[in-house]
């Protein structure tokens, strides 16, 4: 007789109510619903709570909080709807505003990393949309492709970038980074245009844009939120600078996002009203996941489906349709710690390295689940503007989008 996995039941189930987010007249929202699957495998015991709490990614956690404060700080002055104004007033088109949300989040992702842009970025094209009477959910969806899409070609655009560029054997990751999959991404930026123009159809047309520039209503918080820009992007170089050079600074994301919050929580007077903003509840679904994942991976299922696999694990087809497909089951950072070992044993090549960031990064096209910048969107943009995109609309753009970029980037990866 086969054990049941409850873990796996569990993760299963997750999916499932995530999905259609109704059970009679109660609806869940993404973060209860992981709540759930983690109170879960803890009531059955199938993790320990030491494991459970030794499975929270605290550098993670308190990452997302000082970006989360410095996020709230930008929008409650407005600061942040006032300096977007000078980027997207370029605009005349919807076509053009399309193209600047994708290519702009997508270009800075690749240097600030995905999250920090879900984070800034949904307030803003919540704002545009508002004021061009255009459909919240095709600038959430631009803004969740281009963060995914941009953070491949940088080895700090995301967590497991990162992780490939530390332990993937890549001398220069930068270079390497940009030399195999610059091209592509640009490619796969505007192929995201094409498939959110033909799916989001309606919502274009010839009319010309006219923009306004929204005031700064605090000008004290804005003073202390440009501080902690300031803050931010400066350590964000000299991490950059040192991993470019070859120096070893021992500079963690959650050290950058702390530095640059501390001149909100200590300088302001409304330090207190920007915690209570703080997305305690998104805080709350990464605590879960991270509980979650880990008794997933402690039940062993994955590694031995892939081990158990026939197919030749470290040709560049399967490490594309391995990190896309295990990714949306246990999210892209476990999947690459668990197959990146598997590759380096392999012998393969630094072009199996950029094949495994490439498609470790765009599974978060295909669904909601396959990226943490997904969840932090579609949670700000439910707790702002009580506006959201359910699994399936995710879904129907987002799955033609991941395989027509694993397309892109396998046709780069083999024939360049």
């Amino acid at each position: 007789m086969v054990p049941v996995n409850i873990s796996i039941i569990t993760l299963v189930g997750v999916f499932l109510l995530i999905a259609i987010r109704q059970i009679g007249a109660v609806r869940f929202q993404i973060w209860q619903v992981m709540v759930m699957g983690a109170a879960v495998v803890l009531l059955t015991s199938q993790i320990s709570i030491s494991s459970a709490l030794q499975a929270i990614n605290l550098d993670v956690m308190v990452f997302l909080f000082g970006m989360f404060v410095v996020g709230e700080a930008l929008v409650e002055s407005g600061f942040l709807a006032h300096w977007s104004y000078k980027y997207f007033r370029r605009a005349k088109t919807r076509d053009a505003l399309l193209l600047l949300v994708l290519f702009g989040s997508g270009i800075a992702s690749a240097f600030l990393m995905n999250d920090t842009l879900a984070i800034i970025g949904t307030p803003v094209v919540l704002l545009l949309a508002r004021k061009h009477q255009m459909s919240s959910k095709l600038l959430l969806c631009a803004l969740a492709f281009g963060v995914t899409i941009g953070s491949v070609m940088s080895p700090i655009g995301n967590p497991q970038n990162l992780l490939i560029a530390m332990n993937g054997a890549i001398p220069n990751p930068f270079g390497t980074f940009f030399r195999w999959l610059f091209v592509p991404t640009v490619v796969n930026l505007y192929v995201a245009f094409l498939l959110l123009r033909k799916f989001y159809r309606d919502d274009f047309h010839d009319a010309e844009m006219s923009h306004s520039q929204e005031p700064i209503r605090d000008h004290e918080l804005a003073f202390l939120s440009r501080i902690s820009l300031s803050i931010l992007l400066l350590l964000i170089v000299v991490k950059t600078s040192a991993s470019v050079v070859g120096m070893s600074v021992n500079l963690h994301l959650s050290h950058i996002a702390v530095a640059a919050s501390l001149p909100i929580l200590v300088g302001s007077r409304k330090r207190f009203h920007i915690l209570r903003r703080v997305d305690w509840r998104t805080l709350a679904f990464f605590a879960a996941m991270f509980v979650l994942m880990e008794s997933v991976w402690q039940s062993g299922a994955f590694q031995s489906m892939i081990s158990a696999t026939n197919v030749r694990v470290t040709s560049l087809e399967s490490i594309l349709t391995v990190s896309i497909v295990v990714s949306q089951l246990i999210s892209n950072v476990p999947l690459v710690a668990l197959y990146q070992p598997i590759l380096l044993n392999a012998g393969v090549t630094q072009t199996g390295m950029m094949a495994l960031a490439a498609g470790s990064t765009i599974a978060g096209n295909a669904l909601i689940l396959g990226a943490a910048s997904n969840v932090i969107i579609i949670q700000a943009a439910e707790r702002r503007a009580h506006e959201t995109i359910t699994f399936w609309e995710f879904a129907r753009v987002g799955v033609p989008l991941t395989i027509a970029n694993a397309g892109v980037y396998w046709l780069f990866l083999h024939f360049i």
